[in-house]
């Protein structure tokens, strides 16, 4: 007879949504939880944006799950144009229907837009919610990528109102059968969001630090909360490469 311990790993490991970033899902008993959404916080410059982005593009050329990023701060051409650097031909996988790119940035800063999808209207998440719901039926995607929260923050001003309108959005990619990250931008290491709101409408939160020690900034990761998971409770390094994040899991940073 198995054991019963064994069988419960097997079953809780086939529930995992492994993010293909060398030595992340090891953190955390091979990757996130399935149907969940997830919070990548850190300052500028620690690479929030590039973890989610291959997280996407692993998801699709490793693991034949198809993926959507919602923009809202970066323009879709320039997206597009940045990950060339690290091999990720994100145009290839658009034109074959595997990677959906939301355009919510464009009309948001009052320039014309000419992408497939775009957020026409002055911001609102119920018509960001209406086109991620039409992408993820023209697809049938299984992760999403929010890039990122700060400025859905920014626009909307009231923590009260954050919460609820980050809970919506983190709600029906849940319910859409998407496996989430939501990227936030903070300034201060001792944050964990940029509007006290953010860990509250996520099942997890992972921490990109980058902070200067003495005449060099280092990189490292944390997983800050899991829920539902086991996971590493170290404070790990990271590079990024010319092929994207690499996680050391192996070895610890002492922020003493």
């Amino acid at each position: 007879m198995a054991d019963k311990k064994q069988i419960k790993t097997d079953i809780i490991g086939s529930h995992r949504v492994p993010t293909g970033i060398p030595g992340f899902d090891e953190l955390c008993g091979g990757g996130i939880l399935r149907n969940r959404t997830y919070l990548v916080s850190g300052s500028a410059g620690a690479g929030k944006t590039i973890f989610g982005l291959q997280y996407l593009y692993n998801g699709i050329t490793k693991y034949g799950e198809n993926g959507i990023f919602i923009a809202t701060e970066e323009r879709p051409e320039q997206v597009r144009e940045n990950v060339k650097m690290f091999g990720w031909d994100f145009e290839a996988l658009e034109d074959e229907g595997k990677l959906a790119i939301l355009d919510a940035c464009s009309t948001k800063i009052g320039i014309p837009s000419h992408e497939k999808y775009v957020d026409v209207r002055p911001f609102d998440m119920r018509s960001m919610l209406d086109q991620i719901i039409a992408i993820q039926e023209d697809i049938d995607a299984k992760r999403a990528l929010v890039d990122g929260t700060t400025s859905i923050g920014f626009y909307l001003q009231d923590p009260a109102k954050i919460r609820v309108e980050l809970l919506k959005l983190s709600t029906t990619l849940e319910i859409l059968g998407l496996t989430s990250l939501m990227t936030c931008e903070i300034t201060d290491d001792s944050m964990v969001g940029r509007f006290g709101v953010e860990t509250f409408v996520t099942e997890g939160t992972i921490m990109m630090y980058y902070k200067r020690t003495d005449s060099v900034r280092v990189r490292s990761i944390e997983i800050f909360k899991m829920r539902g998971s086991n996971h590493s409770q170290n404070i790990h390094p990271y590079d990024i490469t010319s092929s994207g994040v690499v996680v050391h899991p192996h070895e610890e940073v002492y922020t003493g």
